[in-house]
């Protein structure tokens, strides 16, 4: 995360991706706006602009709820989203590890070690903030069984958004 001052009302926190899954040489930068959740917040959205005002998402939103990866949207002219104009039918699987709990350490590498292993593009944020993408047809139930007893336990919390 990075902070930098408003327009002299307040200041805004930009949430980045450290690593997108769809980096490339000609992305386009956009933000979608949180403050709904938390006042002057940001997540910056990692996309491939289609058209003067399109743009598709080729990341893996943390925050950011309904946008999901290669969804395209609409922005305003603060490079803010202002709609979704055409769902790519990808959703996206968000898990927040509980900072605090005793085993964040091995519960990251578990997690880590399942989402390769069923070869699903992820990112993480922190080490703390695991988004992991569910292409059209992906069954998410072995990935949402391993999550039961962690969050039950109170070391994690997760869903699913579309």
């Amino acid at each position: 995360m990075r902070s930098r001052s408003g327009s002299g009302r307040h200041s805004i926190t930009i949430i980045t991706h450290e690593d997108p899954i769809g980096r490339g040489p000609a992305n386009y930068m956009i933000h979608a706006d949180l403050s709904d959740r938390q006042d002057g917040w940001r997540e910056q959205l990692w996309t491939r602009q289609l058209t003067e005002d399109r743009f598709e998402v080729t990341c893996l939103p943390f925050f950011t709820y309904g946008i999901c990866h290669l969804d395209v949207v609409t922005i305003d002219s603060n490079h803010l989203v202002t709609s979704v104009v055409q769902k790519s039918g990808h959703r996206t699987l968000r898990i927040a590890l509980a900072a605090e709990h005793q085993d964040r350490d091995q519960l990251h590498d578990l997690l880590h070690g399942k989402v390769v292993e069923a070869a699903l593009p992820h990112e993480w944020l922190q080490g703390t903030y695991l988004s992991v993408d569910l292409p059209p047809g992906t069954d998410p139930a072995a990935l949402a069984e391993t999550l039961k007893a962690p969050a039950q336990a109170g070391a994690l919390h997760w869903e699913i958004d579309a």
